[in-house]
């Protein structure tokens, strides 16, 4: 994806858990329909909020061992983290809106 770091769990540590940006995490699967729609939104805010934000994909085929650690149990889902630290979250399929409605505040250091 245009803009989007591929994360896995050899490094989704150095990628994700010590980022100094907050980071939009996107957890996919190529086999999830709703994913694949909402891959041109993620990399339009990629773009958009491209030195402010790190936007990461993680492939849960791919990495299992860090979608059981964060309990993903469906896809996509898209976790907002900061700091290290899971600061909010989103589940399915989300228009852009939504994703922007998370992201401002977490830029600003406001919860959403």
């Amino acid at each position: 994806m245009k803009g989007v770091v591929e994360v896995d769990d050899g490094n989704f540590e150095s990628q994700v858990l010590r980022s100094p940006v907050p980071v939009l995490l996107d957890f996919s699967a190529e086999w999830c329909g709703p994913c694949k729609r909402l891959q041109p939104i993620v990399e339009a805010i990629a773009a958009e909020y491209a030195d402010r934000l790190r936007v990461a994909h993680l492939d849960i085929d791919k990495a299992q061992a860090t979608a059981v650690k964060y309990g993903i149990m469906s896809v996509p889902t898209v976790l907002f983290f900061k700091g290290g630290k899971v600061m909010d979250q989103l589940l399915g399929y989300v228009p852009r809106d939504k994703l922007v409605e998370k992201i401002d505040p977490l830029l600003m250091g406001k919860p959403s």
